[in-house]
């Protein structure tokens, strides 16, 4: 059959970085193929190369030819009449791609119209009819609320929409669950499985879920550094993974089915290095986590927080919400708590009401001994510093304008904790304490990746000396191998610290790995609790089995562990 998609030495390059080098990569009509890899692989940029996106400063040779035409041979013009028609993409987070001030069916009509000529009326009809068909209820009228009127996975379902509009032959789908609830990243992915075949449509799929690839794709490709490493069927790459670099994001990944937990096993990290000939070599290092440290207080028998009886409530235009509805649980000293549940359902209004971000409406929240529910602003403030967060987007949460040093600095000012000598020790302490250099004081957010703006956030919250760190989706983000690093990490510093996490997810596999405890909330409420290994084997809630069965992905291949680290070598 020939290729619908097919690129040949494709090479792409900015000013002093090469992002792709000699890419070559067929899709056949109707085939998804899943593009994986660590951030800053190239897999983005080869997408964006597929609609002529990239930055004006990018240099790209090679072909890409699409039904016979290269399409880097192709005029501006040529390209426009291609994307959104015969090319779509569904980017990653939609309510950035979305334009906030038009309604969803405004841009839905606009992409029909685009490359149709209908009236519209007809238009608004098609557009009414593709919101059904991605399932958006009540389509006749939702097709006038604006994006921030639906939901993350409504959201999505609408970028969906546009995307199929006139029924593409490619569709790249970059990312496009990662940030969503099991339950809904479970519909989506069944939607586009099932929109491909009705529409006899490719899908290039990128993704670094693992899970994900398994259960939809029919064939993948893996890229490290630019360069595509390793190729095949799906049911074979996950058999016989051939590559040191597959084998070790496979080693590093958490499968829902796998019975680990952090107490028994440390993760495995990818580790790289250059040998003398100049090949990169990949290590899966893994080691056994030490006894975790158990605070004196446990033995009080006393928790370091009860939250008893809460109620959170919002008023809004159309009435009184309650969005925390009689929720009472505790967590004791060096305990670790999984929070999960779908979007909507509480935990991050819980868990704002827990640092007194939002006021409850009734209930108590006792910290240590003292229901800080009921404090004013003054008498609240020795406790903050008792209680701090990690959230999911550090780059959204750090201060964009202050070094690494201030930021870190600014915490310890606010709570007045030491002078200058006493605070630069500090943090040149906990910089260490997160994997980072010295050198990293200097620098500023957007000069670090992902990861490592996690472990800065993780630096600031934990530069307090606190007791209760509430870890707010903290890995949801980001690569299989950073995930591990940064787990581990959170399991290093509760045992040198001696913390206890309020851990919300809506990863159960992550879950299911670093909790003691598992609380799950729907509507508000929790409807079922336990510890780490009841709840996964015997859930007792329908809501609690409808998570589970949504997780994707069968067993996959178990990593090599051994004592001593395991060298991959390609």
């Amino acid at each position: 059959m020939q290729p619908l998609l097919e690129l040949r030495a494709l090479s792409i390059s900015f000013p002093g970085h090469d992002a792709v080098r000699r890419l070559d990569l067929t899709i056949a009509p109707g085939e998804m193929l899943a593009l994986v890899g660590e951030s800053g692989c190239g897999k983005s940029t080869t997408a964006l190369s597929l609609l002529g996106l990239l930055a004006p400063s990018a240099q790209v040779s090679g072909q890409i030819h699409f039904e016979g035409r290269d399409l880097l041979q192709l005029s501006e013009s040529e390209l426009t009449a291609l994307r959104g028609n015969a090319i779509s993409m569904i980017f990653q987070e939609p309510m950035t791609s979305l334009n906030p001030v038009l309604s969803v069916g405004q841009q839905v009509i606009e992409a029909i119209r685009l490359h149709q000529d209908l009236s519209a009326a007809a238009a608004r009809a098609r557009a009414i009819e593709l919101l059904a068909l991605v399932r958006i209820p009540e389509p006749q009228r939702r097709i006038d609320d604006f994006p921030h009127q639906l939901s993350g996975g409504q959201r999505q379902r609408v970028m969906i929409a546009m995307a199929v509009a006139n029924r593409p032959r490619l569709l790249i789908a970059d990312e496009p669950t990662t940030a969503l609830d099991v339950t809904i990243q479970a519909q989506i992915l069944e939607l586009l499985d099932q929109l491909r075949r009705e529409l006899s449509m490719a899908v290039l799929l990128i993704t670094h879920d693992l899970g994900v690839v398994e259960q939809w794709a029919d064939r993948v490709a893996v890229m490290v550094g630019g360069v595509k490493v390793e190729q095949g069927s799906s049911a074979e790459l996950f058999a016989r993974p051939r590559h040191a670099y597959t084998r070790g994001l496979l080693g590093a990944s958490l499968r829902m089915e796998q019975d680990i937990h952090y107490r028994q096993q440390r993760l495995p990290e990818i580790r790289r290095s250059v040998d003398a000939d100049g090949q990169q070599q990949f290590t899966l290092s893994t080691r056994d986590h030490a006894q975790p440290l158990v605070a004196a207080a446990v033995a009080s028998g006393l928790p370091l927080l009860s939250v008893q009886d809460l109620h959170v409530r919002y008023d809004t235009a159309r009435g009184s919400v309650q969005a925390v509805r009689g929720v009472s649980f505790d967590i004791e000293p060096g305990q670790t708590v999984g929070l999960v549940g779908e979007s909507g359902c509480g935990k991050s209004t819980l868990s704002h009401a827990i640092v007194r971000l939002t006021d409850a409406a009734s209930g108590r929240i006792v910290l240590d001994g003292t229901d800080i529910a009921a404090l004013d602003r003054r008498a609240l403030r020795p406790h903050r510093r008792r209680v701090q967060m990690i959230f999911q987007d550090p780059y959204a949460s750090l201060n964009a304008r202050q070094s690494v040093a201030e930021i870190l600095d600014q915490a310890l000012v606010i709570h007045a904790l030491g002078d200058r000598n006493e605070r630069q020790r500090r943090i040149a302490s906990m910089i260490d304490l997160v994997g980072l250099p010295q050198t990293a004081l200097q620098r500023y957010p957007h000069q670090f990746s992902g990861g490592q703006r996690q472990r800065i956030g993780i630096a600031r919250a934990l530069i307090l000396r606190p007791s209760l760190v509430i870890c707010d989706e903290p890995v949801s983000a980001l690569d299989v191998s950073v995930q591990a690093q940064i787990l581990n990490l959170l399991v290093d510093l509760r045992q040198e610290f001696g913390l206890s996490y309020l851990f919300i997810s809506h990863d159960l596999s992550v879950v299911r790995y670093i909790a003691d405890q598992v609380l799950v909330m729907n509507g508000g409420e929790i409807v079922e609790r336990g510890d780490h290994q009841s709840i996964w084997r015997h859930a007792r809630h329908p809501y609690t089995r409808s998570l589970i069965a949504a997780v994707p992905g069968a067993a996959l291949v178990p990593a090599t562990r051994t004592e001593e680290p395991e060298l991959l070598r390609a």
